[in-house]
């Protein structure tokens, strides 16, 4: 019998395995970057704390407008602008990027390119 291999659980053990290494901190929280097939979700957590400090999603309102007629990529881009942008709002301007056991193309680099250009560092 042939098994079909899920790649969302080869990518669930990626992510177990970075984030065994990888923490956020009150100073340095963590920009944490979920991609579904459709939408892509982008949160700024403090793991210390166990809080979200600031999020975005292609679903929020704010940004279902501003991505109107863009595809996936240019959308997530603006995802990482808008997160970016609330989290300088609570004075975060460091993080560290947690990409979710996602290879860092395509999307999940587009909410790092925003973010960095919104001002975040990481």
């Amino acid at each position: 019998m042939i098994t079909v291999k899920d790649k969302n659980q080869d990518r669930v053990v990626r992510h177990a395995r970075v984030r065994k290494n990888l923490s956020g901190t009150t100073q340095r929280p963590r920009l944490n970057v979920y991609r579904s097939l459709n939408n892509i979700y982008a949160q700024i957590i403090d793991d210390t704390q166990g809080v979200t400090l600031a999020s975005a999603s292609t679903l929020d309102k704010e940004v279902a407008e501003m991505i109107k007629g863009k595809n996936k990529t240019e959308a997530a881009k603006v995802v990482g602008e808008v997160v970016a942008k609330r989290a300088m709002e609570k004075n975060i301007e460091e993080v560290v990027f947690d990409r979710g056991g996602y290879l860092y193309t395509g999307r999940v680099q587009a909410v790092a390119d925003g973010a960095r250009a919104a001002g975040l560092k990481f």
